[in-house]
């Protein structure tokens, strides 16, 4: 496990910075990275979900600022979302199974991301409507326990459902998902208080580098980076990491 290497950071620094800029956390980027450099499993989660936290702080102190976040919109999915990714951060799977449940969800990822690159120019959306409650309910909770349970903060699974079901604008759900991140992704941190000793001695230089990276993202990736193109690029690293892991 290559922990000290100035390509990880580097690479840590570049993922905050891309899953930002439209509008996600990296949770599943830096499970990407670490898979690549051969991290055992309990490292991966706990690592993952610090650096996801960092930079879901980040994203929704931004939003805030900005006025963009709907409580409306975030409460119902974070009030299940909360204890189950809590749940989800207690369980520790097998070597094995975590591996390729791992591998699965970066698969998925890299699935979401290949869509949102290679989707044509946006028709006029209808009216966005309010997340039916019970409906919210469920999706925070089972997006929450699967996000636990892997290490990753929910956001890139929770977008797509928001957006499918007109339940937001883009910058609305970039808002709900970010508070959505860092909600999950510190429930879960809690709930993996266990591998806490697992965490590399080399995680402030990771944290300094994912929130420069994510900050970065936050500021400048929506405004002069191309959408299509940083999820090319996401979709390829998630699609070489998802089949390493499975297979």
């Amino acid at each position: 496990m290559v922990t000290e290497s100035p390509f990880l950071t580097l690479a840590f620094l570049l993922i905050a910075l891309v899953y930002a800029a439209v509008g996600q956390a990296g949770a599943s980027g830096y499970i990407a990275a670490m898979a690549l450099a051969g991290f055992a499993p309990l490292a991966m989660k706990a690592t993952a979900l610090a650096l996801n936290l960092l930079v879901a702080s980040i994203g929704t102190a931004l939003f805030l600022r900005a006025g963009r976040v709907s409580w409306r919109n975030v409460w119902p999915f974070a009030i299940l979302g909360f204890p189950f990714s809590m749940l989800g951060g207690a369980v520790h799977l097998p070597e094995g199974l975590y591996f390729r449940v791992v591998g699965i969800v970066l698969l998925l990822s890299s699935l979401q991301m290949a869509r949102g690159a290679l989707s044509g120019p946006p028709v006029q959306p209808a009216p966005p409507v309010t997340p039916p409650f019970a409906a919210a309910l469920a999706t925070g909770a089972v997006i929450g326990f699967i996000s636990g349970t892997t290490g990753t903060g929910g956001g890139v699974f929770l977008a797509p459902v928001i957006l499918a079901m007109n339940w937001g604008t883009a910058r609305q759900t970039a808002a709900t998902t970010a508070v959505y991140n860092l909600v999950n992704s510190g429930a879960a941190l809690i709930g993996a208080q266990a591998t806490w000793h697992q965490l590399p001695a080399a995680l402030p230089v990771w944290l300094v580098a994912v929130a420069v990276g994510g900050t970065a993202g936050a500021l400048l990736g929506s405004r002069y980076l191309s959408d299509r193109w940083l999820r090319g690029l996401l979709a390829l690293l998630l699609l070489v990491s998802g089949l390493k892991l499975v297979w």
